[in-house]
């Protein structure tokens, strides 16, 4: 902690969430695949993880508020604490009804209200705030996803052009002509552009973002590179992959070879297709069921034969 060169991580959520139980403060792991993903470049370098912890800020009181802080401070982890209206409007509301939809070719879930984007320019204010209490010159900071998009424009304004800020979308970048269908468009675009550099998954993420930033703002960019007031952005594909030797060795573990033979013992001589994914709409579990239902009738001597297990986890706050 007390090392120059920290890496500051910012997200919506921490790697742990907190509960009050029976005996006080219980701190969980979080299961989100941000956190998984992160988990290994947070246990390797110095580092500080801001976000919030998962618990309304009105069910926490100053002295579990302090206990809370000092437990996750001893985990590199600082706590970003929202109320209840915080997180009905900012995450629910904005992130999860305009953003989500949105950029997964949804447009027809959006919900545009005003006081969405109201919650969502305070809660990254929040965010912007708590960042400056911790940050210190020489630490670099690395701005996540789709619930911070004004962040890296806000710290970038107090921290002036020498601090360095990243940025990484966890989801897609829609086309242009799906994006400008968003009202506060041009307010988003500035707000990642105050990272020095951005991240997306795919190149075609990065493409449609450029084209966005074109279009909507006027900024040229040769080779990934865009001039923003006096400064070089770079933006680039960083596509996640996995933990290949961690997956192995879980792969190896008594308790999974022992779920491997249960279902090889439930289903005995059946094919299976075996899929796993959240409970939302843009991870086509509706159209897997049809795509399923439709093969059976194409082919049915394959009735009998062959069986579709989905493992389908609950909706969890990233």
């Amino acid at each position: 902690m007390h090392s120059r060169n920290r890496l500051i991580l910012v997200s919506n959520r921490l790697p742990t969430k907190i509960v009050k139980g029976d005996g006080g403060i219980i701190v969980k792991p979080s299961t989100g695949g941000l956190a998984t993903g992160l988990s290994a470049v947070y246990r390797r370098i110095p580092s500080i993880w801001i976000g919030w912890p998962g618990i309304p800020l009105e069910e926490v009181s100053w002295s579990d508020r302090r206990r809370i802080e000092e437990t996750l401070a001893s985990r590199n982890l600082y706590p970003v604490f929202l109320t209840k209206q915080d997180i009905e409007d900012y995450y629910y509301g904005f992130c999860n009804k305009i953003i989500w939809p949105l950029f997964h070719y949804f447009p027809e879930k959006v919900r545009y209200e005003p006081k969405y984007w109201d919650a969502y320019v305070r809660v990254n204010k929040i965010f912007a705030e708590a960042i400056l209490q911790v940050y210190r010159p020489g630490d670099t900071i690395w701005v996540h996803d789709y619930h911070l998009m004004l962040l890296p424009e806000m710290l970038r304004r107090e921290l002036g052009d020498d601090t360095p800020i990243g940025y990484f979308l966890h989801i897609p970048f829609p086309s242009s002509e799906i994006f400008r269908l968003l009202p506060w468009r041009r307010e988003i675009l500035s707000g990642v552009l105050g990272a020095d550099l951005i991240g997306f998954h795919t190149y075609d993420y990065v493409r449609h973002f450029l084209s966005s930033v074109r279009r909507l703002l006027g900024f040229e960019h040769i080779l990934g590179k865009i001039h923003v007031n006096g400064r070089v952005v770079k933006v680039d594909v960083f596509p996640m992959g996995i933990d290949y030797e961690g997956l192995l060795k879980i792969l190896n573990t008594p308790g999974v070879e022992r779920r491997c033979r249960n279902i090889r013992k439930t289903f005995k001589d059946l094919r299976i297709i075996f899929s796993i994914d959240r409970l939302d709409y843009t991870k086509g579990i509706i159209q897997r069921l049809k795509a399923y239902k439709l093969f059976l009738e194409r082919y049915p001597e394959y009735r009998g034969k062959i069986i579709l297990v989905l493992i389908v986890s609950p909706l969890e706050q990233e």
